[in-house]
């Protein structure tokens, strides 16, 4: 694996800054393709598999769903805590909501 173009270290208190760095990397990168994320960082690839991690935070966290959302991964929030048998858990991007989802008839 190659290394990031450029990472950002989380610590507790700290998502608004850490969701500020995800807005303005994603602008860097093509369309981002998938997520890795290991019990201590966060780490977002796009098509080219050039990437960008977020450092201490893993799926052990509380917090990772936010991150998660931000870059419309494909999870389940009910499960993402769950111990892990591989070195890291990779997620899809690219989750969509259906038109109208939200109306209310």
């Amino acid at each position: 694996m190659t290394e990031p173009m450029a990472s950002h270290n989380f610590s507790s208190g700290t998502l608004d800054d850490a969701l500020v760095f995800l807005k303005r990397i994603r602008s860097e990168l093509s369309v981002p393709r998938k997520v890795h994320v290991w019990p201590d960082r966060f780490g977002v690839f796009d098509v080219n598999d050039d990437w960008f991690e977020v450092r201490e935070i893993g799926y052990e966290s509380e917090e990772i769903t936010e991150l998660l959302d931000a870059v419309n991964a494909v999870y389940r929030k009910d499960s993402i805590g769950n111990a892990f048998a591989r070195e890291y858990k990779e997620f899809p991007t690219g989750k969509r909501y259906a038109w109208g989802v939200d109306r209310v008839m």
